[in-house]
């Protein structure tokens, strides 16, 4: 696939890239230069696009965390705390 330059530098994104990317009109794109002159061009992900991604951490009751501690010290169970 190839696209012309325009005389202001401009030059457009075949279609089939930009539906590979999942680009729309207005959406931002980066450009990365490598050391070996070849150059990627990735799609800018806004932050709005990301909500939902990460799920929330499961909120433990009272009576489930002793029953956490109970299990632990009948059956010798040792758990680490992740952050």
């Amino acid at each position: 696939m190839e696209s012309a330059l325009s005389i202001k530098g401009q030059a457009t994104i075949p279609k089939a890239i930009r539906d590979h990317l999942h680009l729309q009109p207005g959406d931002r794109i980066k450009f990365f230069v490598h050391p070996d002159g070849s150059v990627v061009i990735l799609p800018k992900v806004p932050t709005s696009k990301l909500r939902g991604i990460v799920k929330p951490p499961r909120r433990a009751s009272l009576a489930d965390m002793e029953s956490a501690i109970a299990d632990g010290a009948i059956n010798g169970k040792q758990h680490t705390r992740r952050r």
